[in-house]
């Protein structure tokens, strides 16, 4: 009786370096998280144990990423004073990221040790679902931001805080729902057709997947536009007050804070772009290289997250120092907050 052919890990055809070329057939082409036969002619101890050189590339940018994210976690979790809505909504953003960069991680080991589809399906429900919370909590952060600036009077009220609750419960439930689908049968494994560029999302899942982010991406296009106008109205404002407006220092400030907007802006849709449009367009035929070439760039905005939305903050800079060495330096105790942070 002839042994049964095991898994072939994740993210490989059975072509072991057909991740690095654009021929062969369908099967070469399918990127993506189940199982293929082995060579014909091949027993499985003759079958050449490769790891993927992009999956490392994934699995690092997963380990980064997880050990970023968790110390913002741990920094909000254990300071009181960061219960503001604008620090939940960042350990929100944290934790998905956190979340992420654990699924990549055991995306890998599952791929490469256990070589179980169920498990693999998992991964992926787990990576789709903190992915998709990651995009819902910055759209999330857009809009506090927005009312902060356009509500200034009465921002700090219960109902803020309400409707900061609201979103979360929102935002987590419908990122669990699209984690939830591969698991519970919306995948392609039965049906190698239906595949997208990422096995086992079906082509359709993977479309609502893209046409989401496009829509949240427009929302939150427009949102930071309204920001850059009220900042720059403020800014106008206090410079008439003052007589002059080129020199003075708000002014300055404040077209920095506009300039850092559209690094925030542009920054996420660089990292998340790439990968959108090419989902929409590709199919499982397509080469695995073009799939890897435009995803990992899409991991490494939750590298860039806790840059831009967590460590340039003032009280968690404080609340950083405070774990790392028990002290605050005068110049991040004393730096006082400018339009630049928004």
């Amino acid at each position: 009786m002839s042994e049964e052919p095991p898994a072939t890990p994740s993210w490989l055809s059975p072509d072991p370096t057909a991740w690095a070329s654009g021929g062969g057939g369908p099967m070469d082409n399918g990127t993506g998280l189940g199982t293929f036969p082995p060579e014909d002619g091949l027993q499985p101890s003759q079958l050449p144990l490769l790891v993927n050189p992009w999956d490392i590339v994934l699995c690092s940018s997963g380990t980064l990423i997880a050990c970023e994210n968790a110390l913002v976690v741990l920094v909000i979790w254990q300071n009181p004073a960061l219960r503001a809505p604008m620090f939940l909504l960042i350990g929100s953003l944290a934790l998905a990221d956190l979340l992420a960069g654990l699924g990549l991680v055991l995306h890998f080991t599952c791929a490469y040790l256990l070589r179980s589809d169920s498990a693999q399906l998992l991964t992926v429900g787990l990576v789709v679902a903190s992915f998709s919370a990651s995009v819902f909590s910055l759209l999330a952060i857009t809009i506090d931001r927005y009312l902060s600036l356009y509500y200034a009077l009465t921002y700090n009220s219960e109902r803020t805080a309400a409707f900061t609750y609201t979103m979360l419960v929102l935002l987590w439930g419908l990122s669990l729902c699209l984690g939830l689908l591969p698991v519970t049968g919306v995948n392609c494994l039965a049906e190698e057709a239906t595949c997208s560029v990422v096995r086992p999302l079906t082509k359709n899942n993977i479309a609502v997947l893209s046409v989401s982010f496009l829509l949240l991406f427009g929302l939150m296009l427009q949102l930071y536009v309204q920001i850059c106008k009220i900042v720059m109205r403020h800014a106008h404002q206090i410079a008439l007050q003052h007589h002059f407006l080129a020199a003075t220092p708000h002014y300055v400030t404040t077209r920095k804070g506009v300039s850092t907007l559209a690094i925030i802006l542009g920054t996420f849709a660089a990292c998340w772009m790439p990968f959108t449009v090419y989902s929409l367009i590709a199919d499982y035929t397509y080469p695995p290289l073009y799939t890897y070439a435009t995803l990992v760039p899409a991991t490494y905005n939750s590298v860039i997250n806790p840059v831009i939305y967590a460590f340039r903050n003032q009280e968690i800079q404080k609340a950083l120092w405070l774990v790392c060495c028990g002290c605050v330096p005068a110049s991040v105790a004393q730096r006082a907050r400018t339009p630049s942070d928004v």
